[in-house]
């Protein structure tokens, strides 16, 4: 039997400060943290993790780009180029493979600024508002879309 491709969990800018960024609306858990419990709940499912982390858009977009060569899902906290990047948002739409777009806050409790995501409309679903524990449920989603 083929293995599984991996999931791909991709974040935005700023995300490397989680822990120590704003705690009272992100939480104390670090980016590393985040990745250790994504890592566990994707092999739990029985799938390997590329988890990644960068503050330039381009390199958000290339990532995009390859997961839907090399990845069976992404899991994509865009952090706030979420509310300013066509460029995602296009390569959300551009790729075959599903996307779960992820925020730790609820972004509709925030400035309207953050009200408007590039990336909802083609994304598979959104987990907005859960905290970090938005990441384990879009892994547990992906793993029964993909499984059925």
């Amino acid at each position: 039997m083929a293995s599984k491709k991996p999931i791909f969990v991709l974040n935005g800018p700023n995300l490397n400060l989680l822990g120590t960024r704003e705690p009272e609306q992100y939480g104390h858990q670090t980016l590393s943290d985040i990745e250790q419990d994504c890592r566990a709940r994707a092999e739990a499912h029985g799938y390997g993790l590329e988890f990644r982390q960068s503050n330039h858009e381009g390199e958000l977009v290339d990532w995009l780009h390859d997961a839907n060569e090399t990845a069976s899902a992404v899991v994509l906290n865009a952090g706030a180029l979420t509310h300013t990047s066509l460029a995602l948002g296009d390569a959300v739409r551009a790729i075959e493979v599903p996307v779960v777009e992820v925020h730790i806050s609820n972004v509709h409790a925030r400035e309207t600024v953050r009200h408007h995501s590039h990336i909802s409309a083609p994304a598979a679903g959104i987990i907005v508002g859960f905290g970090t524990m938005g990441y384990g449920l879009a892994i547990d989603a992906i793993a029964r879309w993909t499984e059925t």
